[in-house]
């Protein structure tokens, strides 16, 4: 059974929103709660896109593999997210491979065949969607030019930003899973991403292990604007403040990354 809690992670996700309570109601009737634990493959490429998927908590990343046995990171999705739903659409079977990236990650499960009868029998929610489908669509336009025209550094701040609790002055961030991984999905090599960390200690920050020191939110969310003068390349780099709160190794589910 869904509860309020439930409803209102619904309402964030970009599928749902502007949508009314009935609404959402009426599209969430069948669907179900999942618990994964950690590298679970949720689904393999190939299989039927029978179900899609919004996440509750924790993080989940969409793969494919490579002819030499490595993997190829196409997303990572936390609360606030929803994926899968273009493979239900088309009925083509999944695209890619999912897999659970964190200790466990919560999941609210739609079946296809009970969500696209509800969008034939109404044509106006049909529509909707829709319109929210492309708005998604033109947002990952924006991604595509940011991660194609930005440098290193400002893709590293930018997914630092979208961590940080909104309207915090400073925050300690649990990176959300391995670096290669994030590497991977802002399109750079794991070298990249270390001095691309190193640069932005100018701006408070710091990295320890899987936790991330951020001492000045705002200029971090001013250089991400292009309203602050780039770092340079560290020589004697300050240290952030000894302060710091303790890090959490598992990431926060109320933090929604963009990229």
């Amino acid at each position: 059974m869904k509860s309020a809690i439930h409803n209102d992670a619904l309402r964030q996700v970009p599928l749902f929103s502007g949508l009314p309570d009935h609404t959402i109601e009426l599209l969430t009737a069948e669907a179900f709660d999942r618990e994964y634990p950690r590298k679970t493959l949720i689904f393999s490429q190939g299989d039927p896109a029978d179900r899609f998927f919004v996440v509750l908590d924790g993080w989940v990343k969409l793969f494919r593999d490579t002819p030499d046995g490595n993997e190829s990171l196409v997303g990572l999705f936390t609360r606030g997210d929803s994926f899968a739903e273009a493979a239900m659409f088309d009925q083509r079977g999944f695209p890619v491979n999912a897999a659970v990236v964190t200790e466990h990650a919560h999941l609210l499960v739609f079946p296809a065949n009970g969500f696209l009868r509800k969008l034939r029998d109404d044509h106006e929610l049909t529509l909707n969607l829709l319109a929210n489908l492309s708005g998604r669509l033109r947002y990952f336009i924006q991604q595509l030019d940011q991660l194609t025209n930005q440098p290193t550094y400002q893709r590293v701040a930018a997914f630092l930003l979208s961590l940080c609790p909104p309207g915090a002055d400073t925050a300690t961030i649990a990176l959300p899973c391995d670096k290669l991984l994030i590497a991977g999905r802002l399109r750079m090599k794991p070298e990249s991403f270390s001095r691309a960390m190193a640069r932005l200690r100018d701006l408070g920050v710091r990295c320890e292990g899987d936790c991330v020191y951020v001492d000045n939110v705002p200029a971090l969310r001013a250089f991400t604007e292009g309203a602050a003068p780039v770092p340079q390349p560290p020589g004697n780099a300050r240290t952030a403040g000894d302060n710091a709160a303790p890090c959490n190794p598992a990431p926060s589910p109320y933090w929604r990354t963009t990229y």
